[in-house]
């Protein structure tokens, strides 16, 4: 049985990226659910995939459901293609489109076809995460959740400029004045 390695990049950064493996007898279905895992999305979108060439342009479309839009040519469904079905070479590669109102798009690219199974993996799987992917409804911290604690702890809401009130011009401070006037007052007794 031949275990393809499809390499899943965001379009618009290469370096993020998620290598997902996946029998050639499992469908497009089983494939599009791995990629949403390996982000860390949601399924609540629809979502198609593209036979694509060399220049990631998009032909035949492999498509979650029948949606209610126009096509050229009746897409094919998910559940009902296998993926070894669609390889014509080496390096076949796929548009993924998930959420067509966001329009997250993913370039889907076979790197390597082994025989070789393993044991102690469940397929689809993902076998290597390079990158800090793009949240699904936002904008993702490096801190995530533990900014909100930090946050609270400082109250970073009440000095938004980051500085105090203390020595701004007309206010005069009132340590500075007792000091001049002990001062003085000791060069007197000499």
């Amino acid at each position: 049985m031949a275990i393809l390695k499809f390499r899943i990049y965001l379009e618009e950064d290469d370096s993020v990226y998620r290598d997902i493996v996946i029998r050639h007898t499992q469908n497009f279905q089983d494939l599009h659910f791995a990629v949403l895992k390996a982000y860390e999305f949601d399924s609540k979108h629809k979502a198609t995939f593209f036979r694509s060439n060399d220049h990631w342009q998009r032909g035949r479309e492999i498509s979650f459901e029948r949606y209610d839009k126009p096509y050229v040519v009746e897409p094919l469904l998910m559940a009902d293609i296998t993926i070894g079905s669609e390889i014509r070479d080496t390096n076949q590669k796929f548009v993924y489109e998930y959420d067509f109102e966001k329009h997250w798009l993913f370039l889907v690219e076979l790197i390597n076809v082994s025989k070789e199974e393993s044991s102690k993996t469940v397929y689809p799987s993902v076998s290597r995460t390079e990158g800090i992917g793009p949240q699904q409804y936002g904008t993702k911290s490096l801190l995530g959740d533990k900014f909100a604690d930090i946050e609270e702890k400082y109250d970073l809401s009440e000095a938004t400029d980051g500085f105090g009130t203390e020595g701004e011009e007309g206010e005069k401070d009132p340590d500075a004045d007792e000091t001049a006037t002990e001062e003085e007052g000791m060069g007197e007794e000499f």
